[in-house]
C-alpha cells in the first residue's frame, strides 16, 4: 500500500471508486458497531465483508485500511458509486469519529480536518 504523506493531515491510498466526498467521519472498527453510522457520513474502517452491506447505502464515502481492488469494500463501492480509497495505512488511528474528512478518490487522497 502507498505510504502516508509527510503531512499528517493527508493520507494516501489506492482509488477503488473515483469521485469526491466530504463529510463527518465514522470510525467503525467492527461490524457489531455499524449501528452507530449515520446517513451521509464517511465510513473509516479496517476492512469490510458482506456483513457490512446494510450500511453502504447510508455512507457517502469510504476509507479502508486493508484490501485491494478486488476486495469486498472496493467492489461494493464501485457498484454503489461511492467514492472510496483503500489501502490507507493507519486511517483508523489518524482519523477520529467526528473529524471532517475529504476524499479525493480519483487521486487516492484523504484529507483530515480535525474537529
Amino acid at each position: 500500500a502507498p505510504a502516508q504523506d509527510r503531512d499528517a493531515s493527508n493520507l494516501r491510498g489506492t482509488s477503488a471508486c473515483g469521485g469526491q466526498a466530504d463529510g463527518t467521519a465514522a470510525v467503525v472498527l467492527d461490524v457489531s458497531e455499524i449501528g452507530t453510522i449515520k446517513k451521509d457520513q464517511i465510513l473509516v474502517t479496517r476492512q469490510t465483508d458482506p456483513g457490512w452491506a446494510t450500511v453502504f447505502f447510508l455512507v457517502k464515502g469510504l476509507v479502508i485500511e486493508r484490501g485491494g481492488l478486488l476486495s469486498h469494500g472496493a467492489i461494493i463501492a464501485r457498484e454503489y458509486g461511492i467514492p472510496a480509497v483503500i489501502g490507507v495505512q493507519g486511517a483508523t488511528t489518524a482519523i477520529k469519529s467526528g473529524d471532517r474528512v475529504e476524499i479525493l478518490a480519483d487521486t487516492g487522497e484523504v484529507r483530515i480536518h480535525a474537529q
